[in-house]
């Protein structure tokens, strides 16, 4: 049973497959001791978190067995005695998960996106894309995946899938799917509405959503899919939209102080969900950066970082590189630790400003994961005066 993050090329592994010893994932061992009434799995490279939670609290409000587990922090092996044959499951699921299954089996699959991120492990995107892929491939022609139509990747995966396919979007007019009308695409309270045309379901209510991002919008879109499929009735859905207040670490508002907003988005370990991050602002920011990269390049942030970035504080690993890349955009400068970077936003930022910690790295130069980065961070804005 091969740890996530354990490399394929490992000589041990690739002895153990030359000898046909099976190679398995801790989800395969565990999928394989259960058999729940429902099985939702959630993957993409970002929003798989909030997703995944909001999907919980939709079938939690009908169902009070539902379980929530996977990548999100509770292994399912660690749950399996409590999973009942009449539970819905719902896993958090990632592509090194993926990457040694077998008879891994979803009732509901979910892809959000398909953006560059852990190519170290994998290579290439299209490795990464076929992991993936992997979440629906045991899947049978009356089982179901909810898919991004706005996701090019996803597109092309639509293809290959078994199943139904249900496709979301936040931009364009579905005939058959979910999509968001509206004025925007910002899903600010009462903007727009959701509209369902799905087999012989046909709905459309409005978006009352407080999480701030386009990116939020589409998750939101994507469990409303999931909750379609799953057959939840339209009140149910709407109730539990209009309490959901996001996760910790994913653009959580830590405190506002002099009129200036501290935001906590640990959870943005790869340079696509920074770009996320950045998006979901109109306010000047004061941006920290850094940590371990995952080996894309941070050029891609240039614009965004023009545009809505008045300082950047860079800190860990591959601060020298994230400077490379973007210190021509925007006022730089390397501090180094979590600790300073506050301190300095704290002396820098201005009423008006966001001071936001999106580092577009993985934690584990200085952290042991992206939940005690957080929680430094926020432990230092709470220390301020």
């Amino acid at each position: 049973m091969r740890s996530p993050g354990i490399p394929d090329r490992l000589p041990l592994l690739q002895k153990a497959r030359k000898k046909g010893i099976p190679i398995w994932s801790e989800l395969e061992l565990a999928s394989r001791l259960i058999c729940p009434r429902r099985l939702i799995a959630v993957t993409g490279t970002n929003g798989k978190t909030t997703t995944t939670t909001l999907v919980g609290k939709l079938f939690q409000a009908v169902d009070r067995s539902t379980q929530v587990a996977g990548n999100i922090g509770t292994p399912l092996s660690q749950i399996v005695r409590r999973v009942r044959k009449n539970s819905t499951l719902v896993l958090e699921v990632s592509s090194y998960q993926l990457e040694n299954i077998e008879r891994f089996h979803p009732t509901i699959s979910v892809i959000l996106n398909i953006t560059p991120d852990h190519l170290e492990h994998h290579g290439t995107m299209r490795a990464y894309a076929a992991m993936k892929a992997r979440i629906f491939e045991n899947q049978t022609a009356s089982e179901t995946c909810v898919l991004n139509a706005d996701d090019s990747r996803c597109r092309a995966l639509a293809r290959r899938c078994p199943g139904r396919v249900l496709f979301f979007s936040r931009r364009k007019k579905l005939k058959q799917g979910i999509y968001y009308k509206g004025r925007g695409t910002s899903g600010a309270r009462g903007e727009g509405l959701v509209v369902i045309h799905w087999r012989n379901r046909h709905a459309r209510f409005p978006l009352r959503w407080d999480l701030p991002g386009p990116h939020n919008v589409e998750n939101a879109l994507a469990a409303i899919g999931v909750a379609v499929a799953g057959g939840l009735s339209i009140p149910v859905i709407r109730s539990v939209l209009k309490r959901f207040q996001g996760v910790e670490h994913r653009l959580e508002v830590v405190r506002r102080l002099r009129g200036v907003r501290y935001i906590n988005d640990s959870k943005a370990t790869n340079v696509d969900s920074t770009r996320v991050a950045l998006e979901a602002f109109q306010e000047p920011l004061v941006l920290i950066m850094g940590g371990r990269g995952k080996g894309a390049p941070y050029t891609g942030l240039r614009d965004l970082v023009k545009r809505h970035v008045r300082r950047l504080l860079l800190v860990g690993e591959d601060a020298g590189r994230i400077q490379k890349d973007l210190g021509h955009a925007v006022p730089s400068k390397r501090v180094g630790t979590l600790q300073r970077a506050v301190a300095q936003a704290a002396r820098e930022a201005v009423p008006g400003d966001v001071v936001l910690l999106s580092p577009a790295c993985a934690s584990f130069d200085q952290y042991s994961n992206y939940e005690e980065r957080g929680r430094h961070f926020k432990r230092l804005v709470l220390k301020l005066r």
